[in-house]
């Protein structure tokens, strides 16, 4: 089973309708609410679109160098569900996901670049070398249904398989004594591997939300704790 169905399988089941990322840019004053079932068909059409057009399988290494954000979750859910090996450097990945100012880089047979908007629009003139990852996935199913069972042994994130990603993840929600239900305002990073297991993964395991802040105001960070209801905080 993959760490996609192992970590968001039990959330759609209870409640796929619930917000399950609540985004905020200080910079520019967005807000965009996900539900669980929103975020699943991006990672769906994500997973989809690697398999299909990008002949990613189980273990295939797939670079990611993308912030915190919205669309990052889908693309991460997606490349696992197809059974990826998420790597932090371009080297050897058959396929490339970045941010826009991290694009250039990466020698990948598919350069995709994420334009990281709040509603999920593309980017009309990617980069040189790059495609634009809205464009590709928008056209593949919302469903994601995989011929074969990711193994638990497979390497899921720089070298650590589905089963250990799993604990890692589940562990970290205990250890911040995160359980069901908890909803987390968060400022930290995504980064590799630490990061993402320590925040957005940890959330999933719990099973809980994340209302992540990019480029925070601390100014409005407590009045936006109590206005979205959080009962966990995180900070950069």
């Amino acid at each position: 089973m993959s760490l996609t169905d192992r970590l968001l399988g039990p959330i759609l089941r209870a409640d796929a309708a619930a917000p399950l990322i609540t985004y905020y840019d200080d910079a520019d004053g967005t807000r965009v609410e996900l539900s669980a079932a929103t975020i699943a068909n991006w990672a769906a059409k994500t997973a989809n679109w690697l398999r299909d057009e990008c002949d990613v399988e189980p273990g295939t290494r797939v670079h990611v160098d993308l912030p915190a954000h919205w669309q990052t979750a889908g693309a991460l859910l997606g490349a696992w569900w197809a059974g990826a090996h998420v790597i932090d450097e371009p080297d050897g990945a058959p396929v490339s996901l970045v941010a826009p100012d991290r694009a250039g880089s990466a020698p990948a047979v598919v350069n995709a670049v994420l334009g990281l908007d709040p509603l999920g629009r593309g980017i009309p003139d990617p980069p040189p070398g790059h495609v634009d990852f809205a464009s590709e996935v928008r056209v593949h199913g919302d469903f994601f249904t995989p011929y074969e069972p990711v193994p638990g042994n497979t390497p899921a994130l720089l070298g650590a398989t589905v089963d250990e990603l799993a604990e890692r993840a589940a562990g970290c929600a205990r250890a911040h004594g995160w359980a069901a239900g908890i909803r987390v305002l968060s400022t930290a990073p995504w980064t590799l591997p630490d990061g993402i297991t320590d925040t957005f993964l940890a959330v999933l395991a719990a099973p809980g939300s994340l209302v992540h802040v990019a480029n925070p105001d601390p100014a409005k960070l407590e009045s936006r704790a109590i206005a979205e209801r959080t009962s966990a905080v995180l900070m950069q």
